[in-house]
């Protein structure tokens, strides 16, 4: 355990340092520090997020994602754990994009957890390089490089990421772009395990989740404790209406996940984008934290449907557009279909 959270005690520390040093920075400012492995992101001098790669994770991350009013919506372990949170899945940790089958390898659930007999199965995605970075005064960008890796030490996909950071009317907002391309051919086997995923904190947990144990795409079990419930306040909805626990396996254009904590509302919304392969996305959305947007799962979500098994061959390209969004209040239905409505022309 001391080797995971020191990486992220001292990107806390640099963070906490960041927002100090720029209290009277405004605008959008996106810093690169390579040698902590991390780019921090502030607005008008507050921590929003970091992007950070530290050795104790098998991919990227954005961590910890922080609105407005301060609130820190993301769950502490495995990095920075926190008092009464779950320590199930240590591969949850802050904003991710991998997958749990992509030629049979499987990068969603691979962690410092895995037995080394069963590594040479899982995938890393492994930090290549800054490509740009950019401040401004409504938006800031991040532009990084990185590469799929199997355990067989074989890369099967460059991906370049976008981030384009912002905020609005008490909202904060990240649109996350990502390019994927083929080093060889490259089958997303119909898995439940993915696509663009978040472990939230405890408080935004449901009230109603009983815990038990889960089944990885591969067999292997994960218990989760009942936990602590009283303080959990967390409901999902989607853009077709559903509420609650049962938005998991349905699909949507966005879907969103609404909490309370101390005098704090706070809303966060993932869209999906008919560019993306696979629209409208299923939600992988669990009740005891993980929110995630998966279009490849097709088969596993409902069974009647044909396996997608969405497949990039050699030397070509897919692209997926993704929005975030952490406001500080209750969104409401027509907000959040006119968000969706905008973010649709953005990126025709």
């Amino acid at each position: 355990m001391r080797s995971m959270a020191v990486p992220v005690l001292v990107a806390t520390t640099m963070l906490l340092a960041v927002s100090s040093s720029a209290t009277s920075a405004n605008g959008v400012r996106v810093v690169a520090d390579e040698t902590h492995r991390r780019v921090d992101i502030t607005i008008d001098g507050q921590p929003f997020t970091s992007y950070i790669w530290p050795v104790s994770l098998k991919k990227p991350v954005l961590y910890p994602l922080v609105s407005d009013e301060g609130i820190t919506v993301t769950r502490g372990f495995p990095l920075d754990p926190q008092p009464g949170e779950r320590v199930d899945h240590p591969h949850h940790a802050g904003l991710w994009f991998n997958y749990g089958n992509a030629n049979g390898f499987d990068f969603w659930n691979n962690s410092d957890a895995i037995k080394p007999e069963s590594r040479a199965k899982m995938g890393s995605v492994v930090f290549k390089k800054i490509l740009s970075t950019r401040s401004g005064t409504d938006t800031g960008e991040l532009v990084v490089e990185s590469t799929w890796v199997t355990g067989e030490n074989q890369p099967i996909l460059e991906q370049t990421t976008r981030y384009i950071f912002s905020s609005r009317n008490h909202a904060r907002v990240i649109d996350q772009v990502v390019t994927l391309k083929a080093l060889d051919r490259v089958v997303f086997n119909d898995d439940k395990e993915g696509l663009l995923g978040m472990r939230v904190a405890h408080w935004l947990e449901s009230p109603d989740e009983k815990g038990g144990i889960f089944i990885d795409a591969n067999g292997r079990p994960t218990k989760v404790d009942a936990g602590k419930t009283s303080d959990a306040t967390g409901v999902y909805l989607t853009s077709e209406g559903v509420k609650g626990e049962t938005a998991w396996a349905t699909q949507g254009r966005w879907c969103s996940l609404t909490g309370r904590t101390g005098n704090h509302t706070v809303t966060i919304a993932i869209f999906d984008s008919p560019n993306n392969p696979g629209y409208p996305t299923y939600w992988h959305a669990r009740g005891y934290g993980l929110f995630a947007a998966n279009p490849l799962g097709r088969s596993i979500f409902d069974p009647k449907q044909p396996a997608f098994n969405f497949t990039i061959e050699k030397n070509q390209t897919a692209v997926f557009h993704y929005r975030i969004i952490l406001y500080s209040r209750d969104a409401s239905v027509d907000e959040l279909n006119q968000e969706a409505d905008t973010f649709t022309t953005k990126y025709k």
